[in-house]
């Protein structure tokens, strides 16, 4: 199986860092293309007044290959889509979102664009939230 993982909090975030390490242990191929900074709250807006770069990232343990994107969620899935992989994923999963996506917010969340953009292209996607404000109540980063 080949998966795209992307999110809306970055790929830096803890969420994606954990998907990541846990699709691994599941899947042949895993791909990262996520924005380079916290991109929440941006809808389903694409890049139009630039160009977008992607650059390769490594990671420090597993077997995942990255790019960070200087562009939006849906930017990131559609470049992942169209120019970074040589063929389509089985699977896109976006997330995983720290704080709800519920209700009206879906309208508004890069997350949920992400996966929406896939199923634009034809491709089966998830959008993965959490719902909790801070990361150390899953475990990823004990509390200051």
């Amino acid at each position: 199986m080949r998966i795209l993982i992307s999110n809306d909090d970055g790929i830096y975030a803890d969420g994606i860092g954990e998907l990541r390490k846990a699709l691994e242990t599941v899947a042949e191929e895993v791909y990262v293309v996520a924005p380079d900074r916290e991109r929440s709250a941006c809808g389903h807006g694409i890049t139009v007044t630039h160009p977008i770069r992607a650059k390769i990232h490594k990671f420090k343990s597993g077997k995942a290959k990255g790019w960070v994107v200087d562009g939006t969620p849906a930017d990131c899935v559609k470049l992942g889509l169209e120019a970074i992989l040589d063929n389509p994923p089985d699977l896109v999963v976006s997330g995983i979102n720290l704080g709800p996506n519920l209700g009206t917010d879906v309208m508004y969340s890069g997350t949920v664009s992400a996966a929406v953009e896939a199923v634009i292209n034809h491709v089966p996607a998830i959008a993965v939230s959490l719902a909790a404000w801070e990361t150390w109540i899953i475990g990823l980063r004990p509390p200051l």
